[in-house]
């Protein structure tokens, strides 16, 4: 019968699963933006080989899509709430 080792992992597996891109729904906008973020510098640092370029590329595109949704959801329940209204917001 085969264990689990609790010892981290080492070697190629370890080495795969540290740059595993994330690919779970962010918990929130916070948390998608934040990740956004972080990724966007690694993309602009040039550091990355290609495959990671290009999933990093594709969860960059699943981030962003689930902040727009976010934002678009929000909006239109302000929407509702100033009876289809927007209103231009002013700083004070």
């Amino acid at each position: 019968m085969a264990t689990k080792s609790l010892l981290p992992e080492t070697g190629a597996k370890a080495a795969k699963t540290a740059s595993a891109p994330k690919t779970a729904a962010p918990t929130s906008y916070e948390a998608a933006l934040q990740e956004l973020e972080q990724l966007a510098a690694q993309l602009e640092s040039g550091q990355l080989p290609l495959d990671q370029l290009m999933s990093g590329y594709q969860r960059g595109a699943e981030l962003l899509k689930f902040c727009r949704a976010k934002l678009e959801a929000i909006e239109q329940q302000i929407s509702v709430i100033d009876g289809d209204q927007l209103k231009p917001w002013v700083q004070d």
